[in-house]
């Protein structure tokens, strides 16, 4: 990259990323820079309207960014909702998809904090870096909040992420985790693994850097750690309370049924993602044993 102004090196940038496949070229060439200049995108932006020069190590990390190392991995944050999350290497990078998975979660807790039930008690299993948990605990001030994490990787990230919000985070298996709790919680989320065995994700960045923990969600069918979060929050809820779990789209239609089909849950519902597809179930827990 020969480019001397910031102008004309985010120009170049954006190319050698579209050449390289990355879905969001200029944005990402854009954001980049301002991770090197501490400025925030928009900044950058009116900075290449002037004679700025080029951030020092621009070019190392668009070449890095061209070999498809996630853009989260090179700033070391992703942006979910209202929040910059610290991520990196060993830990999911957290997808828009899974917003709407938090806001249904959200919404469930202010209803039942606007019912008079204070504080809300909430968990987030397989919390991953902390993304939904964290929402949680900002979106939702009347809300104790609980997250779960097996790996030992990605619990360090969620606890520089979620310790600062007052998030009791535990080192656990979504399996098997808050024994001691059972029918005490109001809201249960979840964003399990859930890809099928012989699934290859589509895109490099998860294929490639992506955890595998985070991604497979056991059996042929990828259900095996889906239908154990459902179990968890089945054992967890109080009557009444709410559980919404993301999903493959290809399993909405199972995953519903399978919902449906025992006593413990009514209310079943699926929901679409920002793209419109069935990415999200919900269910209220009844009175009847799991």
């Amino acid at each position: 990259m020969e480019s001397t102004t910031l102008a004309a090196a985010l120009r170049e940038a954006a190319a050698i990323l579209a050449g390289a496949g990355v879905p969001s070229p200029a944005v990402d060439a854009e954001l980049l820079a301002a991770h090197l200049l501490g400025e925030s995108r928009g900044r950058v932006k009116a900075l290449a309207f002037t004679d700025a020069p080029v951030p020092p190590g621009f070019e190392e990390l668009v070449a890095e960014r061209a070999s498809r190392v996630p853009l989260q991995h090179l700033t070391g944050t992703a942006s979910f909702r209202y929040l910059e999350l610290m991520v990196g290497p060993g830990v999911f990078v957290p997808r828009p998809e899974t917003e709407t998975v938090a806001q249904l979660a959200i919404d469930a807790a202010r209803r039942i904090a606007a019912e008079g039930k204070a504080p809300v008690k909430a968990v987030d299993l397989g919390t991953g870096s902390g993304a939904i948990a964290a929402s949680l605990a900002t979106e939702v001030p009347e809300a104790e909040v609980y997250a779960v994490e097996l790996s030992p990787l990605a619990l360090a990230w969620a606890r520089r992420n979620l310790e600062p919000l007052g998030v009791h985070l535990l080192h656990d298996d979504l399996r098997t985790a808050l024994a001691d709790s059972d029918g005490t919680f109001d809201v249960v989320v979840s964003n399990p693994p859930y890809v099928p065995a012989d699934a290859v994700p589509n895109e490099p960045e998860a294929a490639e850097h992506d955890p595998a923990m985070a991604l497979y969600g056991g059996g042929r069918d990828g259900l095996e750690l889906p239908l154990a979060a459902a179990g968890t929050a089945a054992r967890l809820l109080r009557t009444s309370g709410y559980f919404v779990m993301e999903h493959a789209e290809v399993q909405a239609e199972r995953i519903a049924a399978l919902l449906a089909a025992q006593p413990c849950w009514q209310d079943v519902a699926t929901h679409t993602d920002l793209n419109g597809r069935p990415r999200a179930t919900s269910a209220v827990r009844t009175a009847h044993d799991i």
